[in-house]
């Protein structure tokens, strides 16, 4: 019944510490959309975003619980992982763990993790 993911929310405490972070660091495009009542803003990569909800300015109808760093995202690169961890580094991105291997959807994944600006943790991957 279900093919994929669309999207996801990611509620966040510090907007541009955010946009920074996937856009400029992890190379998202920041995209501007418009719903009937409301501008929203989103990252987007590949055929996926990720919609942006500020804490406690959050869109109807949102999470019952909508917290900052509650997820554990995992994102394949499009690069290899050696330059994933370079550009980690220059911006000054703590790795908390890795390089390591790990078990991804489809296929075996060699993985670094990091937080972003609100403490979610972030796995950045390879397939191998």
């Amino acid at each position: 019944m279900i093919d994929r993911i669309d999207h996801l929310v990611l509620t966040t405490r510090d907007r541009d510490a955010c946009i920074r972070f996937y856009s400029g660091i992890l190379g998202m495009r920041l995209e501007k959309f418009s719903t009937p009542t409301e501008e929203r803003l989103a990252l987007k990569f590949g055929n996926q975003k990720i919609n942006l909800h500020e804490w406690g300015r959050e869109f109807d109808p949102r999470a019952h619980v909508p917290v900052p760093g509650s997820l554990d995202l995992c994102f394949i690169a499009a690069v290899p992982l050696e330059q994933v961890v370079r550009k980690l580094k220059d911006a000054r991105v703590k790795i908390i763990e890795g390089p390591v291997m790990k078990t991804g959807a489809v296929s075996k994944l060699r993985s670094v993790y990091v937080r972003d600006p609100d403490l979610n943790l972030i796995e950045i991957s390879e397939t191998t």
